[in-house]
C-alpha cells in the first residue's frame, strides 16, 4: 500500500535510525538476554543517546519529538523485543510523564534532564496484588504527618523498580489518590524482581514493599488529585503500544516469509504452497490496516484531537492481532520455531503481558462497549 508516502522524510530517518540501532546492538543478542533473564543495562545510555527517553516530552533536555516520532520508534524497538520497548515505555510514556505532566517546576528541572540523559532510571507504581484493572480498589496509602508523608503498601508488575533510582508511587490520600516521587533509596522501600516468568524475560518487572516509609512535604506531585492522574500517563504508554505491536508482528512476519522462502519440502519451497501464501495474506493485510490505524492514531494525537476511547481501538486491535500472526507465523517455521534462533514465539509469549498491561482486552472492550451504547458494564 506504500504507507510510507504517509510519512514525512524525517521521520522516516528517525524509524529507520531506530531500526538499525535494533539490528545492529538488538537482534544479534536477543535470544542470549531473553534466554539468561537479563536486562542489558548497559543499552540505557545508548538509548539516551538516539534521544529515546522521553522521545515525546518538551523541553528539560528531552527530545521533543511528534507523536508519529515516538510511535515509529516504538514499533521498531518492539521489533526487536517487546521487552526493550517497555524499558522505553516505562521510563518515558510513565515515570517521565508523570513528573512532566503533574509535577513542580522543582521537581521537572530537577529529575527529568537526568532521566533524558539515562543518569536516572524510573519506574512507575500504580498496580498493586489485588488492584490491577481496578486502580480505585488500591490499598496503599499516605497520610502527612509532621511535616512528613508516612506511605504504607505494596505494587506489583512494576517494570524497572529493582534498578530504578526514582519511583513514582500512587496512593490514597484524605484529599483522594496522589502522585509521590520516592527515591529507591528511601528507607521502608524494597523492590523484588518477580522470577520466574515465562514472557518478558529480557525485562525486569518486580514487587514494591512500602512500610512506614518517610518522604518529605514536597515529594508530591501538585499538580494533581485523583485517579486522572496516573490515567493521563498510561494513555501515553498505551498509544505507544499500538504502534510497537505492528513492530512484533511485521518482524514476526518477516521471519516466516524469509524461512518459508529457503525451506523445500515436497521439492518447492514452502512459499509456493496455497495455504502457505494464505498465511501470509492474511497477516500482511492485518498488519497493514494495523499500521494505519496506528498512524491515524498519531496524527490525531499531534493535532490535539485524540480522544481517550480512540486509544483502546489501537491496543486491543493491533496487540490482538499481533499476538495471533505471532503465534501463526511459528506453525510455518515448524519445530525450529520454538528455538530462539527464530523470533516469532519469543514476541508470543512476551505480548502475553503486552495485551494485559495498562489495560486487559476485556477493559479495552468495555471502553469501546460503553462508547458504543452509552452504558458502563465495568460494574454490575
Amino acid at each position: 500500500m506504500n504507507i510510507d508516502d504517509e510519512f514525512s522524510d524525517a521521520e522516516l530517518e528517525l524509524r529507520d535510525t531506530v531500526r538499525e540501532f535494533v539490528d545492529r546492538r538488538i537482534r544479534p543478542n536477543i535470544a542470549q538476554w531473553f534466554d539468561d533473564a537479563v536486562f542489558p543495562v548497559e543499552l540505557v545510555p545508548e538509548f539516551a543517546e538516539l534521544g529515546l527517553l522521553g522521545l515525546h516530552l518538551h523541553g528539560y533536555g528531552c527530545a521533543g519529538g511528534s507523536a508519529v516520532d515516538y510511535g515509529l520508534a516504538m514499533q521498531e524497538l518492539e521489533a526487536g523485543d517487546s521487552g526493550l520497548r517497555t524499558f522505553v515505555s516505562v521510563q518515558g510514556s510513565l515515570a517521565m510523564s508523570a513528573i512532566h505532566k503533574h509535577g513542580s517546576e522543582e521537581q521537572k528541572s530537577t529529575w527529568l534532564p537526568k532521566m533524558a540523559r539515562g543518569e536516572v532510571i524510573g519506574c512507575f507504581g500504580l498496580t498493586e496484588p489485588t488492584a490491577g484493572s481496578d486502580p480505585s480498589s488500591m490499598v496503599t496509602t499516605a497520610r502527612l504527618e509532621g511535616g512528613e508523608w508516612i506511605l504504607n503498601g505494596a505494587k506489583r508488575w512494576i517494570g524497572l523498580a529493582s534498578i530504578a533510582q526514582i519511583a513514582v508511587i500512587w496512593a490514597t490520600t484524605d484529599e483522594g489518590v496522589r502522585g509521590f516521587i520516592v527515591p529507591t533509596g528511601t528507607p521502608g522501600f524494597t523492590a523484588t524482581p518477580i522470577q520466574p516468568k515465562l514472557s518478558m524475560r529480557a525485562s525486569i518487572q518486580c514487587d514494591i514493599e512500602l512500610v512506614d516509609m518517610r518522604l518529605p512535604e514536597d515529594a508530591v506531585l501538585p499538580n494533581v488529585v485523583g485517579l486522572r492522574g496516573p490515567f493521563a500517563c498510561l494513555n501515553e504508554a498505551r498509544y505507544g503500544i499500538a504502534w510497537g505491536a505492528v513492530g512484533a508482528a511485521r518482524d514476526s512476519f518477516d521471519q516466516a516469509l524469509g524461512y518459508a522462502l529457503e525451506r523445500t519440502q515436497f521439492d518447492r519451497p514452502i512459499a509456493g504452497f496455497q495455504l502457505t501464501q494464505q498465511k501470509l495474506v492474511n497477516w500482511a493485510l492485518e498488519i497493514q490496516k494495523a499500521q494505519l490505524l496506528a498512524l491515524r492514531l498519531g496524527r490525531l494525537k499531534d493535532a490535539g484531537r485524540l480522544e481517550h476511547h480512540m486509544i483502546s481501538v489501537a491496543k486491543l486491535n493491533n496487540t490482538r492481532i499481533a499476538i495471533e500472526i505471532a503465534r501463526e507465523a511459528r506453525t510455518v517455521l515448524g519445530g525450529n520455531g520454538i528455538t530462539l534462533d527464530y523470533s516469532p514465539l519469543r514476541h508470543a509469549v512476551n505480548l502475553e503481558s503486552v495485551r494485559t498491561y495498562e489495560g486487559t482486552d476485556e477493559v479495552h472492550t468495555l471502553v469501546l462497549g460503553e462508547k458504543i451504547t452509552g452504558y458502563a458494564a465495568f460494574r454490575g
